[in-house]
């Protein structure tokens, strides 16, 4: 028993969602009752006051952090997911910008790895928008940038875009280098009225000729992510 417990527990780290216990039960060859008694040993193992706690719902199992310790956790994995979401953003905008018409399996494609955050918040922000199905097995939706996208990031024309390797290159270094696209103040939380204080004290610092120059395309100076990053 032990051991099935033990290897039903790797599965759910493994997966990162919820598994279903008959699937659990089809692929290692037991029986269910062998199944609830592991995830049965492994809340206990857990207990009421461990980090993780064994989650089951719909004949589900999945393992989730204790919410007892949510303001800690957010504390330090909030900032490294704000900045890979505003990478992803990013990457998204620049690749339906230069792309376009393009759907969203082909964005992933490109991206190789799931795109439907950037996809969706660029949506909201009306900087890109359906613009027809593609004519292709089940009519994908294909989507292009509009002219809140123009205006957004000061072009006249699409061609003044710039380089789409030297911008996706520029992308990437600086997200390594410095963690945020560009350089910005740091914070723990993000909501509207930090968002907008954020904003002002930037642009008084921009204009003081305190922060230092960009070395990303003038493509990307338009997006800031204290508008658009949201951490629940």
């Amino acid at each position: 028993m032990e051991a099935l417990t033990n290897i039903v527990e790797a599965i759910l780290f493994a997966s990162g969602k919820s598994v279903a216990v008959a699937d659990i039960v089809e692929k290692l060859n037991v029986t269910e009752e062998e199944v609830k008694a592991a995830l049965a040993e492994l809340k206990a193992r857990y207990g009421e006051t461990g980090g993780i706690q064994l989650l089951e719902f719909n004949k589900k199992a999945q393992l989730g952090t204790n919410p007892s310790y949510k303001d800690s956790v957010a504390a330090v994995l909030n900032p490294m997911r704000e900045r890979e979401l505003t990478r992803t953003i990013l990457e998204c905008a620049a690749i339906v910008a230069y792309k376009q018409p393009i759907t969203r399996s082909e964005i992933e494609q490109l991206r190789g790895v799931s795109s439907d955050y950037g996809i969706n918040a660029l949506i909201e922000l009306k900087l890109i928008a359906p613009c027809g199905k593609k004519d292709a097995v089940g009519h994908p939706m294909m989507f292009a940038t509009t002219d809140e996208f123009l205006k957004r990031f000061k072009l006249n024309t699409l061609e003044d875009l710039p380089d789409y390797d030297a911008l996706m290159t520029a992308i990437s270094n600086r997200s390594e280098e410095h963690g945020y696209l560009y350089a910005r103040e740091e914070w723990d939380t993000i909501d509207a009225d930090t968002s907008s204080t954020l904003g002002e004290d930037r642009a008084a610092k921009k204009s003081a000729g305190e922060e230092g120059g960009y070395d990303i395309p003038d493509f990307l100076k338009g997006l800031d992510d204290t508008d658009i990053v949201k951490i629940s």
